[in-house]
């Protein structure tokens, strides 16, 4: 099949994304272009979702052992993804050892054993554990192949009368297969359907996907890409001829600008309520595509049917949860919200129990958490709850790439769903715990939001960091903006969230609080390190210098407490509250009355709340820092002249001055202070009203 290269103007609803340029510089490596090919197809969410679809090519290696020369097929390994897939992501096989378990393989109750002699076929020792759909590849003869789940072509996959409708769009150019789970026989299903169809370009998966192939990475790629384009083009044209989809529109939206605040006022109930038995982290959408579902007349018959593609509902459990709200609901009475909400759920629980004991096995693994993962408020948008915010937003994607799948289906027939039993027997399929089982350990912080005051540099920024790296998300606050985005680009995404925050401001607080519950769906964790100094005498301390300090250090703790109180109880999942205040509040020294005395002031605001709190689960600490010199904003300028000036030195002096001055004669890092922080949520997690001291050693600070 030889290809036209100039195909760029022909795609209107697949992005052409081959470089000319770029597959030129990697010259003749088949597996550099396959991993090029992968990569580009896997960038565009049409053609298939996080974690979804399989790519492969095979090539002439020389045998180690023998020293003559072998196919190879090199394919995606297991649980990995062709968007951001590299070698390291890949495994290597013998393609004719794997063709050779034919002769051992003894139907569809042997599919469990087969996946462990993929082992047997290794051929790259490097490799990455072979998938379960290592032989739908194995099996067919094309050097390069993609399994995709697009959605048009899901569309097709899962209408009524699939088959007939597969040949109306491609004729006798396109096979199809009905629905089987993926496994060795899938892939002599597959390799049959060849046989009994020679010449054809791809094959449909009844309620599945999509298999096509080429002799180059690039025919493969375009054919993908056709198949892809043609099926759109057909489903367009029946959506125009219908006029409407989902039985047309049964509410409104509401505005955009009140969309969020619904949400935003939402998502710590709804967090709440999901992490019954394991603390989720949220995310929010609205766009035209899930709002066009979740207002429609159709909405109430589509969301119980489930999804139809496996990738779909391993990621958004079988059905959606629809919430019972107006869209005029008042969300600020929580206990009226909350009598409409827990029946639901607990609707929704129940009926996920009676699903898992209705279809389980005598093997089949425990039941896993009942809470639903899609929840939907018509006339808002839709959330999703998962572990940490990639699994969340990938659940998210997946559902609307399934009701791009609904609106497809529909509109060339109907809708089919697969049944419960063989979507509970992909849910709970042994492969797929054991897969689960060879997930790494979560971190301390995996599952908790904070939020981060004066994050965009210094001690702030030493904190953020932390708290990332042990698996928290977090919302860096900061006063300025331009600090606050090159922050934001040191971490990768979904690992944080920004927002302008000046503490002294309730209105801003309460912006920076909607971003957190609206990316993330709320928050566990609040770090109040904003902060600036000033030393001056009595004489020399002005009544501006007084309230500036009181204002960012004591004023601003009160209002981040006050907001993130309401926010945690929402939650009822308790929190942590941690205050970055100085060995200053407890030592009185020379030109520090205004300093010392908010220092102070939050100290002992911290046992105030840490006495208040403890009944809702919330702890409250403090961390004292001293002479945090070395990357610290507040010893930029004045406030370090005027310390060196107390002590009788320069400024170049002081960090030596303070090491000295502790009984560990240690300079005292940004990233000291962020372990103190870390020990007081992630390690002392029956600790509060307590303040810790990460000064070196100070005998005149010590609290006891």
């Amino acid at each position: 099949m030889k290809l036209n290269h100039k195909m760029e103007k022909t795609f209107q609803y697949v992005d052409y994304l081959w470089d000319e340029a770029k597959t030129a510089s990697l010259g003749d490596d088949q597996v550099e272009l396959f991993l090029y090919r992968s990569n580009i197809l896997g960038s565009d969410l049409r053609i298939t979702n996080y974690g979804g679809g399989n790519t492969s090519c095979k090539t002439i290696e020389k045998d180690p052992l023998t020293n003559e020369e072998v196919e190879v097929m090199w394919v995606k390994g297991s649980g990995g993804d062709i968007g951001t897939l590299t070698r390291k992501g890949i495994a290597g096989l013998y393609t004719n050892r794997l063709r050779d378990l034919k002769n051992v393989y003894g139907g569809l109750a042997d599919e469990d054993r087969m996946v462990g002699l993929f082992n047997h076929c290794i051929y790259d020792l490097d490799s990455k554990a072979p998938s379960i759909d290592t032989p739908l590849h194995g099996l067919l003869p094309f050097k390069h192949i993609d399994h995709l789940h697009p959605d048009a072509l899901i569309a097709v996959a899962a209408a009524q009368d699939s088959e007939q409708i597969t040949k109306e769009i491609w004729g006798d150019t396109m096979g199809w297969v009905p629905w089987q789970r993926p496994g060795f026989d899938l892939g002599l299903q597959l390799e049959k359907c060849l046989n009994d169809n020679p010449g054809i370009r791809g094959i449909v998966l009844g309620s599945h996907g999509l298999f096509t192939w080429g002799d180059t990475s690039y025919e493969c790629y375009i054919n993908s890409l056709e198949v892809i384009e043609t099926a759109s083009e057909y489903i367009n044209k029946k959506i125009k001829e219908k006029g409407s989809v989902f039985g047309g529109q049964k509410l409104a939206s509401l505005p955009p600008a009140e969309r969020k605040e619904k949400a935003a006022q939402l998502m710590p109930l709804l967090r709440g309520l999901a992490s019954s038995e394991n603390r989720m982290i949220g995310h929010f959408t609205d766009t035209d595509v899930v709002l066009e579902y979740i207002n429609s007349n159709d909405l109430e018959r589509l969301a119980p049917m489930g999804t139809s593609c496996p990738d779909h509902f391993l990621r958004t459990k079988i059905q959606p949860l629809i919430l019972d709200l107006a869209t005029d609901e008042d969300l600020t009475n929580t206990e009226a919200v909350l009598a409409k909400l827990n029946p639901s759920f607990e609707k929704y629980r129940n009926e996920y129990k009676a699903y898992y004991e209705t279809c389980k096995h005598a093997n089949s693994p425990a039941m896993r958490d009942p809470n639903p993962v899609i929840i939907i408020y018509p006339g808002v948008g839709m959330f999703s709850f998962a572990k940490n915010k990639q699994t969340t937003r990938v659940a998210s994607e997946f559902y609307i790439n399934a009701i791009n799948v609904m609106r497809g289906a529909e509109a060339i027939s109907a809708y089919t769903s697969l049944p419960r039993q063989e979507a509970f027997d992909i849910e709970y399929w042994l492969l797929e715990e054991a897969k689960l089982q060879r997930m790494p350990a979560e971190k301390p912080l995996s599952r908790k939001v904070a939020l981060v005051t004066g994050a965009a540099g210094g001690i702030g920024k030493a904190i953020a960091d932390k708290l990332v790296a042990e698996g928290a998300n977090v919302v860096l606050t900061d006063i300025n903006e331009d600090n606050l985005a090159s922050a934001f680009k040191t971490y990768k995404r979904d690992e944080v969230a920004t927002a302008l925050c000046d503490v002294t401001d309730v209105n801003s607080i309460q912006k920076a609080y909607k971003e957190a519950c609206l990316v993330f769906g709320g928050v566990d964790i609040v770090i109040h390190s904003a902060g600036l100094a000033i030393s001056k005498s009595l004489e020399d301390t002005e009544i501006r210098d007084w309230e500036l300090l009181q204002n960012v250090l004591v004023k601003g703790q009160f209002l981040l407490a006050k907001k993130a109180v309401d926010i945690m109880r929402k939650q009822g999942l308790g929190g942590d509250i941690v205050h970055i205040a100085s060995k200053n509040g407890l030592v009185a020294g020379p030109n520090n009355v205004g300093y010392g005395t908010a220092k102070a002031a939050q100290q002992h605001m911290t046992r105030l709340l840490a006495a208040e709190l403890a009944k809702d689960k919330i702890r409250v600490n403090t961390v004292n820092p001293d002479g945090v010199i070395v990357g610290s904003k507040i010893w930029e300028g004045a406030w370090a002249e005027g310390r060196a000036k107390a002590y009788g030195i320069t400024v170049e002096e002081l960090p030596a001055h303070y090491a000295k001055r502790n009984l560990l004669n240690e300079i005292i890092l940004p990233d000291d202070i962020a372990n103190g922080v870390f020990a007081c949520i992630g390690i002392l997690d029956k600790s509060t009203g307590n303040t810790i001291n990460v000064d070196g050693g100070m005998a005149n600070a010590f609290v006891r």
